[in-house]
């Protein structure tokens, strides 16, 4: 990591065709300008992290319903084995025993 001092005004180029800005400078806050050619992704490193999150939950979420619609289907099969034909109309009537009532 290349640690560099600047005041506000002052500038930093990167691979000639980036250049970052320190705008103001407080105690205990940066503002900087960021100037780079359009196709150069430019973003908070928060938001990539919140992406990544919400990514590993969406893996989490399909996998659980994977889960869900093998167990319904099983069930499905069972019941229509034995005569019995039940159609679940409303996410109520699922067994609360299973997980809570968000699917998790």
């Amino acid at each position: 990591m290349l640690v560099v001092r600047r005041r506000a005004g002052e500038s930093v180029l990167i691979g000639g065709d980036i250049e970052v800005v320190v705008l103001e400078a407080g105690q205990n806050r940066v503002k900087l300008g960021i100037m780079a050619p359009r196709e150069v992704l430019v973003f908070r490193k928060e938001l990539e992290l919140t992406r990544e999150q919400n990514r590993a939950a969406a893996v989490t979420d399909a996998l659980s319903l994977s889960r869900l619609a093998g167990a319904l289907s099983a069930l499905g099969r069972r019941d229509s084995d034995s005569g019995a034909v039940e159609q679940l109309t409303d996410a109520t009537t699922c067994d609360a025993s299973a997980g809570d009532p968000d699917g998790r």
